[in-house]
């Protein structure tokens, strides 16, 4: 970089070099021309400078923040390189590495500029005057002249009709926002109890337990048929296939384990021959955690990866889930067909369904939630 002032070329011709990030020799220790500069000393109204040791100080925080800011910002860029994904431990390390580099790099910085600007530049004091806001006479008139010229105008105070019209047509258009308040959602009224259970409690028309059903086909499941360890189904309640509402909080995955396969975690007397059902919506914040991974029992929620492990009461292993899947207590009837003995234990899906109610009745109840 070079600098084309002519006026200090070296005698041979040549123009001097400079160095990145340093001001011009022709400027001295300014970034301004030579005119534009203020004589060291002159005291400027409305202008406080700072002292020299405030300064000096200022300088070395702001510069040991900036480098920190290098630092980071190279360990950024090495921890991409280095720490790769291909499992939860491995994204988890990744994940702190690149997160915590970042956030070091930009609070230093943020950190030095601050510095920077408090203890190294002046502080000026500003003041601005406040003028009178009223319009003049003239002004005013001429306002009221247009105001009374343009209702004259418009007919609103000679044709009646017109005015109680209008009136009339924007009188519903003031109750428009009521009706989209209404339909934000339904009353709270027994808002919470609908949210704690499901209708894998009711029973049929008949007054049989329900089935569990494919999600999609409708077709019943026999557990004689769904005997391959490491098979998955999504699975609905029997008579609400297409019921919104009622899946939003009751659909399941049906996983079949190895009986030396489940851990403690599981309620053995909620399954059958190794089949479990767990509530597929994820207690974080209700997405489909339907991705599993047979090798490690792991079931992945795809929104914000929390992760649960199957094979163990589909406890949290990863993610910012708070909360197990609920497990859903399952049996076979006189046919041999998966039914729901009873409800969720617990309220399924995201925790913040009134989740503190719900463990109060669980207590109360002599059970857990």
């Amino acid at each position: 970089m070079t600098d084309n002032n002519h006026d200090i070329d070296q005698p041979d011709g040549r123009v001097p070099k400079r160095v990145i990030g340093t001001p011009s020799s022709a400027t001295g220790t300014s970034l301004l021309g030579a005119e534009e500069q203020r004589a060291e000393g002159t005291e400027v109204p409305g202008v406080t400078l700072q002292s020299e040791a405030t300064a000096k100080k200022g300088e070395r925080i702001a510069a040991f923040c900036f480098t920190v800011t290098l630092l980071a910002g190279i360990a950024f860029v090495a921890s991409y390189v280095i720490f790769q994904v291909g499992d939860v431990e491995k994204a988890q390390v990744s994940n702190l590495a690149l997160g915590g580099s970042l956030a070091v790099a930009l609070l230093a910085l943020a950190a030095g500029v601050v510095v920077w600007v408090r203890m190294v530049m002046p502080k000026y004091n500003l003041v601005q005057e406040r003028h009178l806001m009223a319009s003049d006479s003239e002004t005013r008139a001429y306002v009221a002249e247009t105001f009374t010229q343009g209702v004259a105008e418009s007919g609103i105070v000679k044709r009646p009709l017109l005015r109680r019209t209008l009136l009339l047509a924007a009188a519903p258009l003031g109750l428009a926002p009521l009706v989209l308040l209404r339909d934000l959602g339904p009353r709270y009224t027994n808002f919470p109890e609908k949210l704690r259970h499901t209708v894998w409690g009711e029973k049929t028309k008949d007054g049989k337990p329900r089935r569990l059903v494919v999600e999609g086909t409708g077709a019943p499941i026999r557990a004689a048929d769904f005997n391959s360890p490491g098979g998955i189904l999504s699975v609905v309640p029997e008579g609400y296939e297409h019921d919104l509402n009622a899946l939003a909080k009751a659909t399941l995955i049906l996983i079949k384990f190895r009986p030396e396969e489940i851990k403690s975690g599981t309620n053995l007397n909620w399954t059958h021959q190794g089949i479990v059902a767990y509530s597929k919506i994820c207690t974080h914040v209700g997405c489909p955690a339907a991705l599993y991974e047979q090798t490690t029992h792991h079931i992945l929620c795809p929104c914000h990866q929390s992760t649960f492990d199957a094979a163990d009461g589909a406890k949290v292993v990863f993610g910012p889930a708070a909360r197990p899947l609920p497990q859903l207590p399952i049996a076979v009837d006189n046919e041999g067909y998966l039914i729901a003995t009873a409800d969720f234990a617990v309220p399924p899906g995201p925790s913040f369904w009134e989740r503190g109610d719900a463990e109060a009745e669980a207590r109360k109840n002599g059970g857990h939630a």
